[in-house]
């Protein structure tokens, strides 16, 4: 397995020189049917999803990406690079050993930061209720829990067009819900760039480049990965 190092650079040349097309940035056209697995999917996407399907093998989730019904909000390879950036220098000013490859961090912490992205279903943009982030009283989206039941909200902005409201393109978001006894505080907010893939086992929808970082919380990824380190793993 390539080491972080490569990780970094290989990523950095992909996403300096050369210019992404629509398809991940605002719902570009795509052929929203994928012959394969969702695992597949992310294979056959290594530009975006490369490190993203190491995790997912890391996570020992590989079997539910290739036959349990799933819906997917994909983060990008990007959020993975910013993470683990912020996971090194974290590491390297605690006096801790810097991370190496992926797979120094321990499976359980991969597995609970990605399901935080998977659900149980196929669930299209269609399936989802209109969200107003200005207006949550009115139109809240809706709380999900994820694959291991970790609080979220996901819902459909009704965008304005010519200043007629709602009747603009609709983009689907999902949000995580930091403190579940203080719902509607918080949120950290990703807007899907692609939605509706559909594959053999569910549903893939990509969220944009934008995503900070994979996990959501670089601060708890980063507590989790050096508890782990002071109690031996």
């Amino acid at each position: 397995m390539r080491t972080i190092l490569c990780l970094m650079t290989a990523l950095l040349m992909v996403f300096t020189a050369c210019k992404k097309d629509e398809y991940f940035q605002d719902s570009g056209k795509h052929d929203p049917a994928f012959k394969g697995t969702t695992m597949d999917y992310l294979d056959a996407v290594p530009l975006y999803f490369d490190s993203l399907a190491t995790i997912v093998r890391l996570a020992g989730m590989e079997e539910v990406f290739k036959s349990d019904t799933l819906t997917f909000f994909a983060p990008t390879d990007r959020s993975i690079l910013r993470l683990v950036r912020e996971l090194n220098y974290s590491l390297y000013y605690q006096g801790h050993d810097t991370i190496k490859t992926l797979a120094d961090v321990p499976q359980r912490i991969w597995q609970k930061y990605l399901q935080m992205y998977m659900f149980h279903g196929a669930n299209e943009l269609k399936d989802y209720p209109q969200i107003d982030y200005n207006l949550l009283n009115t139109y809240p989206g809706q709380g999900y829990l994820s694959w291991f039941g970790t609080p979220m909200n996901i819902g459909v902005i009704y965008n304005d067009d010519n200043g007629v409201k709602y009747v603009g393109y609709r983009q689907l978001t999902i949000a995580w819900i930091p403190d579940p006894a203080k719902p509607k505080d918080n949120w950290i907010i990703e807007r899907i760039a692609s939605c509706n893939i559909t594959t053999y086992n569910g549903v893939v929808h990509t969220i944009n480049d934008n995503h900070l970082y994979f996990g959501f919380s670089a601060y708890l990824f980063i507590s989790d990965v050096i508890a782990a380190m002071e109690n031996g793993g």
